[in-house]
């Protein structure tokens, strides 16, 4: 955490957050897909693995595997780790941040940052306000992308960047911490018996989009609380473009929790990448021409082969096959994002 010593002050003057812990645990549905409900099983050190468990229940935002991909990155486990800034202990909280957030979790008598007990819980604590503060932002419509995401740029960067870029701020040092942490936290993440789709967001987003065929195809059309009345050739028609059948569906089915930007190469630069090969249902996929570097259409996947999108100007939201010479022959990018 050494790079967040301001965090909490600027947090404090962007937006008003009440947090109360105790009162998040249980009340939210941890994402699925590629975060998991639960750690794999070997996949932390075993006296750790309750500990991170239990904190990962604080939060949707923070789940188990995400908390653990961020404790590995930060001290690879050591709870003696100390940095060149002074970060201290598993979780390297900085000697500021700790007087705010520390906590006697094992109850001993005594709030210590060298204590994995009272680090790890104090470390879903602070996740999940930050992941408060960006959830109002997405509700205000001040930023867009997952809250997972935002939280972890938030993190990174502080809560002002995030606020400042409308989103994941451009620092590549951010964004790589981003891309690494959520990237990583499937290596911990106990993905087994869960059905396809991944999980209630996944299901949802589907049914969401699904529901949408039929509705006419409009440039520069959609938005978060539906079809819109398009710009250029779009003008007159009111409906969807590609991306904005995104937009809509994303931000529906998460309750507004999700808010993506009106870009069909952005919607698919954050979240949980997959392997086009390894796609399930809810996924979120973008085609580039090959050569070209920027996505020129994107749609959800249904399953079966099967993607809904908005194709183009005179055609209707609809169901179409994926293994097509013209889709075989763009570049492929799915990513996944949790609900």
């Amino acid at each position: 955490m050494n790079r967040l010593s301001g965090t909490l002050a600027a947090l404090a003057g962007v937006v008003t957050v009440v947090v109360v812990v105790a009162s998040l645990a249980g009340q939210e549905v941890l994402p699925a897909g590629g975060f998991g409900r639960d750690l794999r099983p070997g996949s932390v050190p075993a006296a750790l693995g309750d500990l991170i468990r239990t904190a990962g229940r604080t939060c949707a935002a923070a789940p188990p595997s995400v908390l653990a991909a961020q404790l590995e990155a930060e001290s690879s486990w050591n709870p003696d780790a100390r940095s060149r800034a002074g970060a201290q202990g598993i979780a390297q909280f900085m000697p500021g941040t700790w007087r705010r957030w520390g906590r006697d979790a094992d109850g001993d008598g005594r709030r210590s940052p060298w204590s994995p007990p009272d680090a790890i819980a104090a470390q879903a604590d602070y996740d999940c306000a930050l992941a408060e503060g960006m959830r109002t932002a997405l509700r205000s419509g001040r930023v867009t992308g997952s809250l997972t995401d935002l939280m972890l740029a938030a993190y990174n960067a502080g809560p002002q960047a995030v606020l400042d870029a409308g989103g994941v701020p451009p620092i590549p040092e951010t964004r790589d911490y981003v891309a690494r942490i959520t990237g990583r936290s499937a290596a911990f993440a106990d993905t087994t018996g869960q059905p396809a789709p991944a999980g209630a967001f996944a299901a949802r987003l589907v049914q969401i989009a699904r529901s949408q065929v039929g509705t006419p195809y409009a440039w520069g059309g959609g938005r978060p609380t539906g079809p819109s009345e398009g710009f250029a050739q779009g003008r007159g028609t009111v409906g969807y473009d590609c991306s904005g059948l995104v937009l809509f569906a994303t931000y529906q089915a998460s309750g507004g929790l999700i808010r993506l930007p009106h870009s069909a190469d952005l919607q698919t630069r954050t979240g949980t990448t997959v392997p086009p090969d390894q796609l399930l249902p809810g996924d979120v996929i973008s085609f580039t021409r090959p050569g070209e570097s920027i996505a020129h259409h994107v749609g959800i996947y249904v399953g079966s082969g099967l993607m809904v999108d908005a194709p183009q100007t005179g055609t209707q939201v609809r169901v179409e096959p994926l293994r097509t010479p013209y889709w075989e022959a763009q570049q492929w990018r799915a990513v996944r994002y949790p609900g």
